[in-house]
């Protein structure tokens, strides 16, 4: 279970800042300074303007000279046109809300047809077009309500466009001339994601996410044909003359349009963001998680390395241009690299003149001594000097989920990779501890045990696959030990560690990284013994509720929230028997600070309750705008807490003896 090839890893991936350490003008608060601990007056709360500036970029094509990327996290989202000669942003639109209730974020799909640009949208899957020309954006249409995904688009040679989406799994056809729309139906039985597509003359290609299927779709008639099965889910799809591409895991597919002369290339343990053909034929590969660039033709053995424009990105789009390849970086860079030299050339976004925007946070570490706060974004961990104010944005490589402090070190759980880094606050320096692997890429909890000296680690595996792992990591030599199935046929959500005992909780949940059917009708806890490395003991504290968001241990209880049925317990250790339970407007985490249990939840307009013999409300009116979970950071010996009103970063009076704290309509939207 030990990764051996991490510590090869650990060493070769990200040893510098790689960071954007842009010194930021302090913040000043939005409101008056928060009661004191004693008092309950009014507003109990302080905000201190954003707590996450972004420069993401989801979606990203190439016009005319010209570069179009869609900003993500952002509400509305930006559409950004960037002169490629000079490496500036010209000009940037809004994209107006779609007439369904909701707002976009981003845009993972872009796609250019008779000269206009189109995109498609998230959480409200919509297609936009924009007009270089006049300037226009509009609306027009929707694939579905609130939650979905526009994942992908295409262009046919006649101009016709092709969209993949979720949650339906679909297909779609849309007439730039008439506006008029077709979907090709269920693709395969179960299927939610068309993450994405190609198309030619005569067909549609399409990668199945759940399923791990290659499909071409007959344009004439709607006839589907499956043309390569992937180990795993198909996550970049490309066609050129007479042969598809298709990424699945660390496979690269090649085979015929007639599902012939089926070609299973070894990615040599990476995985692929996007795939893009050059006019010769030759394909070019964007790889995950340490952001190399292979080149590739049929009946190569093994793609060639042609260089690593920033280590550790992800990369939206490839755009082969002669001797000439431009890609655009997911944390907000463009880059070009000449494939004579392998010369490259980077531009971050922001300094190019991308309006930067408040996204919603991943997590929040509060540094012991109330010196410095930290936030994790995408793509970036913003660094706040209590004492003057100031704050740093530093580059990371990924999203990270949840942080902890070790020493003078943070050390953060990274999403899509799967890799766990230490970031030294004083020099903004970053070193890799290496990945998780065993396809455990989606990193939930994070906690330091002070007694072993190790970090312990919460997974979901991504895609059809029902089995996280718990994983023991050496902080200092990156080996770890990856328990795989430890809740057998469930990831793990979250875990609470008893350092006294030597025994670390974790909560399950049966649905797995999505897309298989589970094989548990409820979500366990279970016990894990640190000193022997086996599972004490296993329960379904309620039967039916099949998902985790956290758990925690306290004083002899172990205290649950679930998430899809959002509701508190607690239980006695032991006798793993339920003492009380109930309720809650939404889900989140939970944290203990001065001998009380605080539960932070949102998808109920945001709020935090102190849970015991039931669950009491301490603060209403937050705001739902946290990306991973809401979380707290308790200010010691006070109930003061760093969290979130609405985007801001707040800090906000906690204490159970005052009534509860109400942020006022409005002002957390």
């Amino acid at each position: 279970m030990s990764s051996r090839r991490s510590r090869h890893q650990a060493r070769a991936v990200i040893v510098s800042a790689l960071l954007a350490a842009t010194v930021i003008q302090p913040v000043h608060p939005a409101h008056a300074a928060a009661a004191s601990p004693a008092s309950c007056s009014a507003p109990g709360y302080t905000t201190f303007g954003p707590a996450s500036l972004t420069g993401a970029i989801v979606g990203a094509t190439v016009l005319d000279g010209k570069a179009y990327v869609v900003t993500r996290g952002l509400k509305p989202p930006l559409l950004a046109e960037i002169d490629l000669a000079t490496r500036k942003v010209v000009r940037e639109f809004r994209l107006p809300d779609a007439p369904a209730a909701g707002e976009a974020e981003g845009a993972w799909a872009t796609t250019v047809s008779g000269g206009k640009i189109y995109i498609g949208t998230y959480p409200v899957p919509d297609l936009y077009s924009f007009d270089p020309a006049t300037g226009e954006v509009k609306h027009l249409r929707s694939f579905g309500r609130n939650g979905g995904f526009v994942w992908s688009l295409t262009t046919a040679p006649d101009g016709t466009i092709y969209a993949g989406t979720y949650p339906d799994g679909k297909v779609w056809e849309y007439v730039p001339a008439t506006g008029a729309v077709r979907d090709f139906g269920v693709l395969a039985a179960g299927e939610r994601y068309v993450r994405a597509v190609a198309a030619d003359a005569d067909n549609v290609y399409a990668g199945l996410l759940d399923k791990g299927r290659l499909v071409a779709i007959r344009r004439s008639d709607g006839s589907v044909r499956e043309l390569a099965q992937g180990t795993t889910g198909i996550g970049a799809v490309a066609e050129h003359g007479g042969r598809v591409l298709a990424a699945s895991g660390t496979t690269l597919l090649d085979v015929r349009k007639d599902g012939t002369d089926l070609r299973s290339v070894d990615l040599g343990g990476v995985t692929l963001d996007t795939i893009a053909f050059g006019a010769d034929g030759t394909a070019y590969l964007a790889s995950r998680p340490n952001g190399t660039i292979y080149r590739y033709r049929t009946g190569d053995t093994a793609p060639t390395e042609l260089g690593t424009p920033r280590l550790g990105e992800e990369t939206r789009r490839l755009v082969p241009d002669g001797d000439r390849l431009t890609g655009f970086a997911g944390s907000g860079g463009m880059w070009s690299m000449d494939l004579t030299t392998k010369a490259v050339t980077y531009t971050d976004l922001i300094e190019a003149g991308l309006t930067t925007g408040s996204e919603r946070p991943q997590s929040i570490l509060l540094e012991p001594g109330r010196r410095a706060l930290y936030v994790g974004g995408h793509y970036s961990v913003t660094v706040r000097d209590l004492r003057t104010g100031g704050q740093r944005r530093l580059w990371v490589p990924g999203e990270p989920k949840a942080m902890v402090r070790r020493g003078g070190k943070v050390y953060a759980a990274i999403y899509p990779s799967g890799q766990i880094i230490e970031l030294d606050p004083r020099t903004g320096r970053i070193r890799s501890l290496g990945y998780l692997g065993q396809g455990q890429q989606r990193p939930w909890d994070l906690e330091y045990d002070p007694r072993t000296d190790k970090l312990l680690v919460a997974t979901a595996p991504l895609g059809a696959n029902l089995k996280g792992a718990l994983s023991v990591v050496d902080p200092d030599t990156g080996d770890k030990q990856v328990y795989v199935d430890v809740i057998p046929d469930q990831s793990l959500m979250s875990l609470s560690l008893d350092s006294a005992r030597g025994v670390v909780y974790l909560g399950g949940d049966v649905l797995g990284g999505g897309g298989a059917p589970p094989t548990r009708t409820s979500a366990s806890v279970a016990a894990f013994d640190l000193r022997t490395r086996e599972v004490l003991w296993q329960v379904d504290p309620v039967p039916g509720y099949r998902t985790f968001q956290d758990v925690k241990v306290h004083d002899g209880v172990l205290y649950g929230v679930y998430k899809r049925t959002a509701s508190w317990f607690a239980m006695d250790l032991a006798t793993r028997t339920i003492t009380h339970q109930g309720p809650l407007p939404g889900y989140g985490e939970i944290e203990v600070h001065r001998g009380r249990v605080f539960a932070s939840t949102y998808f109920g307009g945001g709020n935090v309750h102190v849970l015991g013999t039931e669950a009491k409300l301490v603060a209403t009116g937050l705001g739902d705008e946290w990306y991973t979970n809401p979380q707290l950071a308790f200010e010691p010996g006070s109930w003061d807490a760093w969290a979130l009103v609405g985007r801001d970063l707040a800090r906000i009076r906690l204490d159970p003896r005052c009534p509860a704290l109400t942020v006022p309509a409005g002002v957390s939207r």
